[in-house]
């Protein structure tokens, strides 16, 4: 009987299955629309209907499933689109507004029309009591345990449904904080609690506020979610333990995640750069941009070298947040973004999202806004008739009528409109691509687009034209990879402490005694989670910066003991990374050591991608029909081949105008691009010079 890993990834739209049999390798993959009302329970279909399909006996009691591994856009989706619940605020003394005043930034200096996202706690839910630890850990002022208790009966009568917990110095010394969660869980034991020192016990108190109360907004829908997937999975006779993607990458368990959900915001993204760092080594383009659109928002990533940078902080869609993530931007910009037109008549879309129910206009649910999707349908780039390869009927009708309402507005045809929605889209996520390539250094004519997501093929060769990259990689299964990504990573935790010291010879004896501390912590987790000697990791980094900056670099320490030697090289790897990001070093100013890391990595067994023979130049058999698509480097409609991915071949090539249909994706050809697909059956797109 075959031994099965199961991956899913649940999006706002579809819900991907991959499994994995480990005995012979074979891969297999299954798609379900997303049920966004209860998101378990379109998984629950998608693994029962995936599983019948493909392996009958992983459905029966006892099954020999040896991993579940999940990862859910559930936290993303309700940040980008506001739906978290109410939340309260329990604080210091003082501190009260701090979560307005923020760092007194404007991200956008240049837009006068740019908007400050919503402020997730309003003034009248954010209580302050006296209290007051020093930076040295010396408690200036006893908690006033009744000011607290008074703040809780007023949120209790707020009807708050969870509050976070954040007292300046709170990760020195979380007695007060400590203190504080107990009352208010005496008071309002129903409630759902956050406390920064759980949360992110690192120093900078804005971005600890910002990530403690992101958490407590987050946690009910999280908690609410995974108690009704749990059941659901147990229904099908899964004994295997059940994990979820954290945003670095690597998995915890259910629990963990409903009390840090914060931790998976960007769970699903994580696993999509996994797999594209897996297939972006076999393909030999280490070098790469992830595009992954899905039908709520777009998320990228840049690989230098095959590694995606870890970061330990991260702003997603507008508010900070303190906690180890894969360097990933994320924007409100998918299939299901509603096109409209703006107060000044200017056509926008997103980030308001029609999601899988009632989904875009073509789905015939009772929609009337257009979204993305209905434009490529009106466009024909996807099929106008079904999608998932047949299995969903959608009408074209109704998506035209939607878009000739909006053109009339606009003073344009019904096409020009649809191709504005999709300019507009590209723009937006053109823009998503700077942020992680130019303004950090990086010039994306030097790498890769990676294509994936169910809607990340449609756009990306008019992504790749508007950025002037060269290449664009779709693998073989895009509209699942994040759930392949699920078998292609390991168990991971991340550990920190916060240590300020100057990088030089005088601190060799507190660095290595920092991380003793931290390599104790993993050695535990090592344990829990039954990971063996030999597949044991950990990685040590150091954040540093010069001293009187305000932000922080990551340098990875040499393998080895703590000495000068290791100091020195850090001092050294820190000045490069410093010209590298600015562009220029302070050789006069003292470096500091701020914030000491390590990441445990437990190794599981991966799905294995193979490599196939050469079938030759002709694609020819691969066409399975013609039909009019617009495309505005044309001058309009142009009759098109529509090829079957299933019957593609390594060796294969084709020029376009073309269109690629599988069930997960569709993958637009430009006209003038060349397609070809490697041994590892990827689609590899290429710009006419």
């Amino acid at each position: 009987m075959a031994r099965w890993r199961v991956g899913v990834d649940s999006g706002g739209t579809f819900t991907d299955v991959c499994l994995f049999d480990e005995d012979d390798g074979r891969v297999e993959v299954w798609k379900v629309s997303s049920t966004p009302d209860d998101p378990s329970r379109g998984i629950a279909q998608g693994v029962e209907e995936g599983m019948r399909r493909v392996a009958p006996e992983a459905t029966q009691p006892g099954a020999p499933i040896t991993y579940f591994g999940h990862g859910t856009t559930v936290a993303t989706n309700a940040l980008i689109q506001h739906r978290g619940v109410k939340t309260g605020l329990v604080t210091t003394d003082g501190f009260r507004d701090l979560l307005e005043i923020g760092r007194q930034k404007r991200p956008d200096l240049y837009d006068m029309q740019a908007d400050k996202p919503p402020t997730l706690v309003p003034r009248d839910l954010r209580f302050q009591v006296a209290e007051r630890v020093r930076h040295d850990g010396r408690i200036d002022l006893a908690l006033d345990e009744d000011a607290v208790r008074a703040a809780a009966r007023a949120l209790k009568a707020a009807e708050v449904k969870a509050i976070a917990v954040s007292f300046l110095y709170g990760f020195i010394r979380p007695e007060h904080e400590a203190r504080a969660v107990a009352i208010l869980r005496e008071e309002m034991p129903e409630v759902f609690i956050s406390a920064g020192h759980e949360i992110a016990p690192e120093f900078r108190e804005f971005e600890r506020l910002s990530t403690v109360v992101l958490n407590a907004y987050l946690g009910p829908v999280m908690r609410r979610y995974i108690e009704r997937l749990t059941p659901r999975l147990r229904d099908l006779g899964m004994t295997a333990t059940p994990h979820l993607t954290q945003s670095n990458g690597g998995v915890i368990g259910f629990g963990t995640a409903a009390a840090m959900p914060v931790r998976a915001v960007l769970s699903g993204p994580s696993t999509g750069v996994v797999g594209a760092q897996a297939i972006g080594e076999l393909a030999g383009f280490p070098d790469l941009i992830t595009f992954d659109m899905g039908g709520t928002s777009t998320d990228v990533a840049l690989l230098n070298g095959g590694q995606c940078k870890l970061a330990s902080e991260a702003t997603v869609h507008g508010y900070p947040i303190k906690a180890p993530m894969l360097d990933i931007h994320t924007v409100g910009a998918g299939g299901g973004s509603i096109a409209y037109i703006d107060g000044g008549g200017l056509l926008k879309v997103g980030p308001r999202s029609c999601g899988a129910d009632p989904g875009p206009v073509c789905y015939g649910r009772g929609n009337s806004e257009p979204a993305t999707t209905d434009a490529n349908v009106v466009l024909q780039t996807l099929n106008p008739e079904y999608l998932l390869a047949g299995r969903m009927k959608i009408d074209q009708s109704l998506a035209k009528a939607s878009i000739a309402g909006m053109a009339e507005r606009l003073g344009l045809g019904v096409m020009e409109t649809a191709q504005g929605i999709i300019s507009v889209v590209t723009a937006n996520m053109a823009r998503a691509i700077r942020v992680i390539s130019i303004q950090r250094g990086y010039d994306p004519r030097d790498y890769t687009l990676m294509a994936f997501g169910g809607a990340g093929p449609l756009h990306a060769a008019r992504l790749a034209i508007e950025l002037d990259m060269k290449r664009v990689l779709v693998p073989r299964n895009p509209g699942i990879l994040c759930a392949m990504g699920l078998l292609l990573t390991d168990l991971r935790a991340d550990f920190a402490a916060t240590r300020l010291m100057p990088a030089t010879e005088a601190s060799v004896t507190d660095v290595a005694a920092a991380f003793e501390g931290l390599v104790a912590r993993a050695e535990e987790w090592f344990a829990h989670e039954e990971i063996a000697e030999g597949d044991r990791a950990l990685t040590r980094t150091a954040d540093i910066r010069y001293a009187g900056q305000n932000y922080e670099l990551p340098v990875a320490l040499p393998p080895g003991p703590v000495t000068a030697e290791t100091i020195a090289a850090l001092a050294a790897g820190f000045t490069e990374s410093h010209r590298q990001r600015y562009g220029f070093i302070a050789e006069e100013e003292p470096i500091q050591l701020v914030t000491l890391r390590l990441e445990a990595t437990g190794r599981v067994a991966k799905a294995k991608l193979a490599s196939h023979p050469d079938a030759g130049l002709d694609a020819t058999g691969a066409i399975i029909g013609k039909r009019d698509v617009w495309f505005p480097e044309a001058g309009g409609f142009v009759a098109t081949p529509i090829y079957s991915r299933d019957a593609l071949h390594p060796g294969n090539r084709f020029v376009g105008p073309a269109i690629v249909e599988q069930m997960d994706t569709t993958t637009v050809v430009l006209p003038g691009m060349t397609a070809r697909v490697d041994s590892y059956l990827n689609l590899i797109l290429e710009v006419a010079a």
